[in-house]
Protein backbone atom coordinates (compact mmCIF):
# COMPACT_ATOMS: atom_id res chain seq x y z
CA UNK A 1 0.00 0.00 0.00
CA UNK A 2 1.27 3.45 -0.89
CA UNK A 3 2.27 5.81 1.90
CA UNK A 4 0.14 8.93 2.43
CA UNK A 5 1.56 12.13 1.02
CA UNK A 6 1.88 15.12 3.32
CA UNK A 7 2.98 18.69 2.76
CA UNK A 8 4.99 20.89 5.09
CA UNK A 9 7.40 23.81 5.18
CA UNK A 10 10.87 24.24 6.66
CA UNK A 11 12.91 27.40 7.00
CA UNK A 12 15.91 27.96 4.75
CA UNK A 13 18.33 30.69 3.77
CA UNK A 14 15.92 32.10 1.15
CA UNK A 15 12.76 31.82 3.24
CA UNK A 16 10.37 28.91 3.51
CA UNK A 17 10.88 25.73 1.51
CA UNK A 18 7.82 23.68 0.59
CA UNK A 19 8.14 19.89 0.88
CA UNK A 20 6.14 16.85 -0.15
CA UNK A 21 6.77 14.03 2.29
CA UNK A 22 5.80 10.35 2.50
CA UNK A 23 6.96 7.85 5.10
CA UNK A 24 5.97 4.60 6.83
CA UNK A 25 4.34 4.62 10.25
CA UNK A 26 7.36 3.00 11.87
CA UNK A 27 11.06 3.26 11.11
CA UNK A 28 12.45 0.57 8.80
CA UNK A 29 16.15 1.41 8.98
CA UNK A 30 16.37 2.55 5.36
CA UNK A 31 18.07 5.84 4.59
CA UNK A 32 15.81 8.74 3.60
CA UNK A 33 15.40 9.45 -0.11
CA UNK A 34 15.44 13.11 -1.16
CA UNK A 35 14.26 14.06 -4.67
CA UNK A 36 15.14 17.22 -6.61
CA UNK A 37 12.87 18.21 -9.50
CA UNK A 38 13.57 19.54 -12.98
CA UNK A 39 13.07 23.18 -14.00
CA UNK A 40 10.71 24.97 -14.20
CA UNK A 41 8.19 22.78 -12.35
CA UNK A 42 8.18 21.54 -8.74
CA UNK A 43 8.19 18.45 -6.55
CA UNK A 44 4.74 17.64 -7.92
CA UNK A 45 6.47 15.41 -10.52
CA UNK A 46 7.45 13.03 -7.70
CA UNK A 47 4.10 12.61 -5.96
CA UNK A 48 3.35 9.01 -7.02
CA UNK A 49 7.00 8.04 -6.66
CA UNK A 50 7.12 9.47 -3.12
CA UNK A 51 4.06 7.45 -2.16
CA UNK A 52 5.77 4.32 -3.50
CA UNK A 53 9.14 4.91 -1.86
CA UNK A 54 7.53 6.15 1.35
CA UNK A 55 6.29 2.63 2.06
CA UNK A 56 9.65 1.73 3.60
CA UNK A 57 11.58 5.00 4.12
CA UNK A 58 11.22 8.74 4.50
CA UNK A 59 10.81 10.15 0.98
CA UNK A 60 10.98 13.92 0.47
CA UNK A 61 10.66 16.21 -2.56
CA UNK A 62 11.40 19.90 -1.89
CA UNK A 63 10.37 22.67 -4.25
CA UNK A 64 13.68 24.38 -5.01
CA UNK A 65 13.73 28.09 -4.07
CA UNK A 66 11.64 30.17 -6.45
CA UNK A 67 9.65 27.19 -7.76
CA UNK A 68 6.39 25.65 -6.67
CA UNK A 69 5.45 26.99 -3.26
CA UNK A 70 8.99 27.77 -2.04
CA UNK A 71 10.10 31.34 -1.43
CA UNK A 72 12.47 32.74 -4.10
CA UNK A 73 16.06 33.91 -3.67
CA UNK A 74 16.65 37.65 -3.87
CA UNK A 75 18.98 37.25 -6.85
CA UNK A 76 19.43 34.57 -9.53
CA UNK A 77 21.08 31.54 -7.88
CA UNK A 78 23.81 29.22 -9.08
CA UNK A 79 23.65 25.43 -8.87
CA UNK A 80 25.89 25.70 -5.79
CA UNK A 81 23.33 28.09 -4.24
CA UNK A 82 20.52 25.62 -4.90
CA UNK A 83 22.62 22.82 -3.39
CA UNK A 84 23.24 24.87 -0.25
CA UNK A 85 19.50 25.51 0.04
CA UNK A 86 18.84 21.77 -0.25
CA UNK A 87 21.47 21.21 2.42
CA UNK A 88 19.36 23.47 4.63
CA UNK A 89 16.46 21.07 4.06
CA UNK A 90 18.57 18.11 5.22
CA UNK A 91 19.55 20.05 8.33
CA UNK A 92 15.97 21.13 9.07
CA UNK A 93 14.81 17.50 8.85
CA UNK A 94 17.83 16.25 10.86
CA UNK A 95 18.85 13.98 7.97
CA UNK A 96 22.45 12.90 8.52
CA UNK A 97 22.62 10.39 5.64
CA UNK A 98 20.43 10.05 2.58
CA UNK A 99 20.19 8.91 -1.00
CA UNK A 100 19.25 11.45 -3.66
CA UNK A 101 17.29 11.43 -6.91
CA UNK A 102 17.83 14.39 -9.24
CA UNK A 103 15.83 15.06 -12.42
CA UNK A 104 17.45 17.23 -15.16
CA UNK A 105 18.34 20.49 -13.33
CA UNK A 106 17.83 18.49 -10.15
CA UNK A 107 20.59 16.12 -11.26
CA UNK A 108 23.08 18.99 -11.17
CA UNK A 109 21.86 20.11 -7.75
CA UNK A 110 22.21 16.50 -6.57
CA UNK A 111 25.80 16.24 -7.81
CA UNK A 112 26.74 19.60 -6.27
CA UNK A 113 25.30 18.52 -2.92
CA UNK A 114 27.06 15.15 -3.10
CA UNK A 115 30.39 16.92 -3.64
CA UNK A 116 29.72 19.44 -0.85
CA UNK A 117 28.46 16.83 1.64
CA UNK A 118 30.14 13.53 0.82
CA UNK A 119 29.43 12.02 4.23
CA UNK A 120 25.71 12.80 4.01
CA UNK A 121 24.94 11.73 0.44
CA UNK A 122 25.42 7.98 -0.06
CA UNK A 123 23.97 7.22 -3.52
CA UNK A 124 22.89 9.33 -6.50
CA UNK A 125 20.16 8.49 -9.01
CA UNK A 126 20.27 11.01 -11.85
CA UNK A 127 17.42 11.26 -14.36
CA UNK A 128 19.25 12.81 -17.27
CA UNK A 129 22.87 13.95 -16.92
CA UNK A 130 23.58 15.86 -20.12
CA UNK A 131 27.04 16.62 -21.40
CA UNK A 132 26.90 19.26 -24.14
CA UNK A 133 29.21 20.56 -26.83
CA UNK A 134 29.70 24.33 -26.92
CA UNK A 135 27.32 24.59 -29.88
CA UNK A 136 24.62 22.51 -28.18
CA UNK A 137 24.91 24.54 -25.00
CA UNK A 138 24.49 27.77 -26.95
CA UNK A 139 21.28 26.43 -28.53
CA UNK A 140 19.96 25.33 -25.14
CA UNK A 141 20.62 28.74 -23.63
CA UNK A 142 18.89 30.50 -26.50
CA UNK A 143 15.85 28.26 -26.24
CA UNK A 144 15.38 27.69 -22.50
CA UNK A 145 17.23 30.44 -20.62
CA UNK A 146 15.35 33.37 -22.13
CA UNK A 147 12.79 35.44 -20.25
CA UNK A 148 9.20 34.22 -20.23
CA UNK A 149 7.15 37.18 -21.42
CA UNK A 150 3.37 37.00 -20.85
CA UNK A 151 1.09 38.41 -23.55
CA UNK A 152 -2.30 40.02 -23.11
CA UNK A 153 -4.02 37.48 -25.34
CA UNK A 154 -2.53 34.53 -23.46
CA UNK A 155 -0.64 33.27 -26.52
CA UNK A 156 2.37 32.57 -24.29
CA UNK A 157 0.34 29.89 -22.52
CA UNK A 158 -0.46 28.13 -25.78
CA UNK A 159 3.15 28.40 -26.91
CA UNK A 160 4.42 26.78 -23.74
CA UNK A 161 1.72 24.10 -23.86
CA UNK A 162 2.81 23.19 -27.38
CA UNK A 163 6.44 23.09 -26.28
CA UNK A 164 5.57 20.69 -23.46
CA UNK A 165 3.57 18.49 -25.82
CA UNK A 166 6.56 18.32 -28.13
CA UNK A 167 8.32 16.20 -25.50
CA UNK A 168 5.27 14.27 -24.33
CA UNK A 169 6.37 10.85 -23.11
CA UNK A 170 4.92 7.48 -24.26
CA UNK A 171 1.60 7.00 -22.49
CA UNK A 172 1.71 10.39 -20.79
CA UNK A 173 -1.84 11.72 -20.66
CA UNK A 174 -2.92 15.34 -20.89
CA UNK A 175 -4.03 15.07 -17.27
CA UNK A 176 -0.54 14.06 -16.24
CA UNK A 177 0.93 17.01 -18.12
CA UNK A 178 -1.59 19.37 -16.51
CA UNK A 179 -0.54 18.22 -13.05
CA UNK A 180 2.75 20.08 -13.39
CA UNK A 181 1.78 22.71 -15.97
CA UNK A 182 0.55 25.39 -13.51
CA UNK A 183 3.76 25.22 -11.45
CA UNK A 184 5.80 25.61 -14.64
CA UNK A 185 4.16 29.01 -15.13
CA UNK A 186 4.29 30.32 -11.56
CA UNK A 187 7.83 31.67 -11.50
CA UNK A 188 7.17 34.56 -13.93
CA UNK A 189 10.49 36.37 -14.43
CA UNK A 190 12.22 33.78 -12.20
CA UNK A 191 11.05 30.90 -14.36
CA UNK A 192 14.33 30.65 -16.32
CA UNK A 193 16.63 30.94 -13.29
CA UNK A 194 16.98 27.17 -12.91
CA UNK A 195 17.88 26.68 -16.56
CA UNK A 196 20.37 29.54 -16.48
CA UNK A 197 22.05 28.07 -13.42
CA UNK A 198 22.14 24.64 -15.04
CA UNK A 199 23.75 25.91 -18.22
CA UNK A 200 26.53 27.59 -16.21
CA UNK A 201 27.36 24.30 -14.45
CA UNK A 202 28.84 21.31 -16.27
CA UNK A 203 28.40 17.61 -15.52
CA UNK A 204 31.63 17.01 -17.42
CA UNK A 205 33.49 19.16 -14.86
CA UNK A 206 31.79 17.91 -11.72
CA UNK A 207 30.79 14.25 -12.13
CA UNK A 208 34.46 13.14 -12.00
CA UNK A 209 34.58 14.60 -8.45
CA UNK A 210 31.78 12.30 -7.21
CA UNK A 211 33.04 9.32 -5.22
CA UNK A 212 29.59 7.97 -4.39
CA UNK A 213 27.89 5.31 -6.56
CA UNK A 214 25.85 6.90 -9.36
CA UNK A 215 22.98 5.43 -11.39
CA UNK A 216 22.04 7.56 -14.40
CA UNK A 217 18.61 6.83 -15.91
CA UNK A 218 18.21 8.02 -19.48
CA UNK A 219 14.58 8.00 -20.66
CA UNK A 220 13.85 9.11 -24.20
CA UNK A 221 13.17 12.77 -23.43
CA UNK A 222 14.82 16.04 -24.39
CA UNK A 223 18.15 14.96 -22.82
CA UNK A 224 18.21 11.49 -24.42
CA UNK A 225 20.89 12.44 -26.93
CA UNK A 226 23.25 14.12 -24.46
CA UNK A 227 23.12 11.91 -21.36
CA UNK A 228 25.04 8.82 -22.62
CA UNK A 229 28.19 10.99 -22.78
CA UNK A 230 28.14 11.11 -18.97
CA UNK A 231 29.47 7.53 -18.81
CA UNK A 232 32.99 8.84 -19.44
CA UNK A 233 32.67 11.11 -16.38
CA UNK A 234 31.62 8.49 -13.82
CA UNK A 235 34.01 6.99 -11.30
CA UNK A 236 31.51 4.49 -9.89
CA UNK A 237 28.35 4.25 -11.91
CA UNK A 238 26.45 3.40 -15.04
CA UNK A 239 24.16 5.03 -17.58
CA UNK A 240 21.02 2.99 -18.24
CA UNK A 241 19.12 3.85 -21.42
CA UNK A 242 15.34 3.58 -21.17
CA UNK A 243 14.13 4.02 -24.76
CA UNK A 244 10.51 3.05 -24.03
CA UNK A 245 10.11 5.63 -21.27
CA UNK A 246 9.89 9.42 -21.46
CA UNK A 247 8.48 12.32 -19.48
CA UNK A 248 5.77 11.00 -17.19
CA UNK A 249 7.54 7.70 -16.52
CA UNK A 250 7.53 8.31 -12.76
CA UNK A 251 3.72 8.23 -12.91
CA UNK A 252 3.37 5.50 -15.53
CA UNK A 253 6.03 3.08 -14.27
CA UNK A 254 6.17 3.95 -10.59
CA UNK A 255 6.64 0.43 -9.25
CA UNK A 256 9.33 -0.40 -11.81
CA UNK A 257 11.27 2.76 -10.97
CA UNK A 258 10.87 1.97 -7.30
CA UNK A 259 12.43 -1.46 -7.82
CA UNK A 260 15.34 0.03 -9.77
CA UNK A 261 16.02 2.63 -7.12
CA UNK A 262 15.67 0.24 -4.17
CA UNK A 263 18.05 -2.31 -5.70
CA UNK A 264 20.60 0.41 -6.27
CA UNK A 265 20.44 2.39 -3.01
CA UNK A 266 19.79 -0.60 -0.72
CA UNK A 267 21.83 -3.34 -2.38
CA UNK A 268 24.29 -1.53 -4.70
CA UNK A 269 22.85 -3.34 -7.75
CA UNK A 270 23.50 -1.55 -11.01
CA UNK A 271 21.12 -2.73 -13.77
CA UNK A 272 22.60 -3.59 -17.13
CA UNK A 273 19.84 -1.92 -19.18
CA UNK A 274 16.13 -1.29 -19.16
CA UNK A 275 13.60 -1.42 -16.31
CA UNK A 276 13.67 -4.26 -13.80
Amino acid sequence: MSAPLRRRYVDGRHGQVHLRVAQPEASTGHRPLVCFHLSPVSGVVYERFLAEMGRDRLAVAPDTPGYGASDPPAVPPTIADYAQAMGDVLDALAIRECDIVGYHTGSKIAVALAIARPAAVRHLVLIGAPVYTHEELARMRAHLARNFEPTEDGAHLVDYWRAVLNWRGPGQTLGMIMQGFPDALRGAERRAWGHRAAFEWSHADHLPQVDQPVLVLNPRDDLWEYTPRAVACLKHGRVVNLPDWGHGFLDLHTAEVGRLVRRFVDHAELPEAGPA
